[in-house]
């Protein structure tokens, strides 16, 4: 056996995990490293990926589909979540919902959009993470086609003005979900037309 050969296999590895001293250091400073580096912190020893919920896995996993597919145009009492405000509880239908078909950096939108027994609608956008300790954020807005209160009669006065006709809740749907891919997709699934008509 050659003499190189010999040195290639006396060298510790990089992922060996044993104190190796090259610097003729003596062992008492080695083995005060090595207890230093073993009472840290679980934290502080765990990689930078961050642990996953096996819950929202499975939910990523069915995407596009989700939990509440089964739900369109089915009557029945809905309660949508809402950061920083009450929750939105009714009756009536959701009308369609939409995600996107993966998520790859483990985050995504769930879109929906309800219709109300009292002719209203809501908009509900889920923005889903599968890390653990971090939450979904979830935003809702009410479209109501009459509203009672007078503030909301002059703003909505004074839109209709400058637009030249009243606001729809197709309008406010655009307000609130854009046009972005996933809310293409949601348009497409209402029988209502969303795209803009050029002559």
């Amino acid at each position: 056996m050659s003499a190189e050969h010999t040195e290639e296999l006396s060298e510790p590895r990089a992922s060996s995990n044993l104190p190796v001293s090259d610097d003729g250091r003596n062992s008492d400073t080695t083995r005060k490293e090595t207890a230093s580096r073993d009472s840290a912190p679980d934290a502080e020893r765990k990689s930078p990926v961050s642990e996953v919920s096996m819950a929202k896995i499975g939910m990523q996993g069915r995407l596009p589909a989700l939990d509440d597919d089964a739900d369109v145009g089915v009557q029945k009492e809905h309660i949508v979540t809402r950061d920083g405000k009450a929750d939105l509880r009714f009756t009536g239908v959701l009308l369609a919902s939409s995600a996107p078909a993966s998520a790859p950096k483990g985050h995504w939108q769930e879109y929906r959009i309800y219709q109300t027994n009292g002719a209203k609608h809501v908009f509900s956008k889920v923005t889903r993470t599968v890390f653990e300790g971090q939450d979904d954020a979830h935003e809702a807005q009410v479209f109501d086609p009459s509203p009672s209160s007078v503030p909301s009669q002059l703003m909505r006065s004074a839109r209709e003005i400058a637009q030249a006709r009243p606001m729809t809740w197709m309008d406010a749907a655009v307000a609130f979900f854009g046009y972005d891919p996933l809310a293409k997709a949601l348009y497409r699934k209402l029988s209502v037309r969303f795209d803009e008509q050029v002559s």
